[in-house]
C-alpha cells in the first residue's frame, strides 16, 4: 500500500486542458479581475447552494471579516468557537467586536444551544453567534440556534469553510443561517487556490459586499469615488475560473469522499472506536472525520506509529484552541471550556480525500483500529 497522505488536488488531466484553455483567452483579454468567470462563479455558486447571492473575494477570511461588518458588530460581542480556526477569531476582532468563546461538544466538535442560551443569561450586548461547521459536520442542534437566536435579536454566521455541499433537512451550508464564508484555499473540498465566497439573502449586503471588495466602489464605478471603507480583496479570474472546474465536479468529490468515509468507518465502528458522525445529516463533505483518541494515548506517538505504516495525519480541528493561543491571550481572556481543553490535543483527523480508494479507506480503518 503506498504511503496515503491528506491532501489531494482532484483535477484531471482534461480539467487541466480546460483551465490553460481558459486562462489563455483571460490572459488575452487583458481582463484579470472582475470578468466573465467571477460573474459566472458567483452565479453557478449560488445556484449550487440556493442563495440569492453569491459574492467571491480572495479567501475565506475577507469572507467572514466583510460579513461581520456587515452584521455591524464593532463594540459588540460575538459567540465563537474557541476550537476554531484562527480566522473565525481574527475576523470578528478586525470588524470591531468583541470575542466571547463557546465550548464544544465532542459529539459534533460544535457548541451547544444550551451554550449559547448560558451566555446569553451573562452578557447584554451580544451582537450573534459565529457558528463553524467543523469537519463539514452540521450539528442536529443547529436550526434550534437559529431559531432561537432569531427570536432574541441575534445574528447566526456559518463559518462553512469545511462544509461545501453540506446539508441537513433539505438545505445547504450557506442558506441555514443569516449570511455564509465560504473558503476556497488549497487543502479544502474545493479549491480555487485562494479565494472565498459570501452567500447572503440581502439585497443591500449583496451590494455593500462589492463595494467591500473593491476598495469601496459602489456599483460599476470603477473610477474615484470611494463610498465605503473597503479593501482590495478581488478574486482572480484565473481563480474563478478554477472555481467553476471544481464546482461543477463537487458533488461527484462529495460523493467518492462518502464512500471512503463508509469504508473507514465500518471498521472503527466494529473496533468500537469514536467519531463524529454524520448520519443524521442529507450530505456531508467529509473535510474531516473525527476520531476521538481514547484515554492514555498519545496523538504525537499515534501519528508517528501511523506515518510508519504509510498513513500521514494532517492537521486536526483544531489541536490548540483559540483561547490557548498567543496572540489573543490579551485579547480574550478568562473563561473556562472544558470540553475544548479535553479534546483539542486529543483527536485526530485521517487523510480522506476524493483521491483515496475505498480500499485505502478500509486499510486506514484498518490501522486506526490497530493503534487506538
Amino acid at each position: 500500500m503506498p504511503t496515503i497522505k491528506p491532501f489531494f488536488f482532484d483535477l484531471t488531466e482534461a480539467e487541466i486542458a480546460e483551465f490553460q484553455q481558459g486562462a489563455a483567452e483571460i490572459l488575452r483579454s487583458g481582463v484579470l479581475i472582475l470578468g466573465e468567470y467571477t460573474a459566472r462563479f458567483e452565479k453557478v455558486f449560488a445556484e449550487f447552494i440556493g442563495s440569492k447571492h453569491a459574492i467571491a473575494v480572495n479567501s475565506g477570511s475577507t469572507a467572514l471579516e466583510f460579513l461581520f461588518r456587515l452584521k455591524k458588530v464593532s463594540g459588540r460581542r460575538v459567540l465563537v468557537p474557541t476550537n476554531t480556526n484562527f480566522a473565525t477569531v481574527a475576523a470578528i476582532i478586525r470588524a470591531g467586536g468583541t470575542v466571547q468563546y463557546l465550548d464544544m461538544d465532542p459529539k459534533t466538535f460544535a457548541p451547544t444551544l444550551a451554550m449559547v442560551q448560558e451566555q446569553m443569561t451573562r452578557h447584554r450586548d451580544i451582537a450573534g453567534v459565529a457558528w463553524v461547521h467543523i469537519g463539514g459536520i452540521i450539528s442536529p442542534e443547529f436550526p434550534s440556534v437559529v431559531d432561537y437566536c432569531r427570536a432574541h435579536g441575534l445574528f447566526v454566521i456559518e463559518d462553512a469553510a469545511h462544509a461545501h455541499g453540506s446539508q441537513l433537512k433539505g438545505v445547504k451550508s450557506g442558506k441555514l443561517a443569516d449570511g455564509t464564508a465560504f473558503s476556497f484555499f488549497p487543502t479544502k473540498v474545493m479549491t480555487t487556490c485562494e479565494g472565498g465566497m459570501i452567500t447572503t439573502e440581502s439585497d443591500e449586503e449583496d451590494f455593500l459586499a462589492r463595494s467591500y471588495r473593491n476598495q469601496g466602489k459602489r456599483g460599476t464605478n470603477y473610477g474615484g469615488l470611494h463610498h465605503d471603507f473597503g479593501n482590495s480583496s478581488r478574486i482572480t479570474e484565473l481563480g474563478a475560473l478554477l472555481g467553476v472546474i471544481q464546482l461543477r465536479k463537487l458533488p461527484a468529490m462529495l460523493e467518492r469522499r462518502a464512500r471512503i468515509a463508509k469504508a473507514m468507518t465500518s471498521v472503527l465502528d466494529r473496533a468500537g472506536l469514536s467519531y463524529c458522525p454524520t448520519a443524521h445529516m442529507d450530505v456531508a463533505s467529509y473535510y474531516k472525520l473525527i476520531v476521538l483518541l481514547p484515554e492514555r494515548r498519545s496523538l504525537d506517538k499515534v501519528k508517528k506509529e501511523l506515518a510508519d505504516e504509510g498513513v500521514v495525519i494532517g492537521g486536526g480541528v483544531y489541536e490548540l484552541p483559540c483561547h490557548r493561543q498567543p496572540v489573543f491571550t490579551d485579547i480574550c481572556a478568562g473563561g473556562s471550556y472544558p470540553g475544548a481543553d479535553r479534546w483539542c490535543p486529543n483527536h485526530l483527523c485521517p487523510p480522506l480525500t476524493s483521491g483515496m480508494t475505498e480500499e485505502e479507506g478500509r486499510f486506514v480503518g484498518e490501522m486506526l483500529a490497530k493503534h487506538l
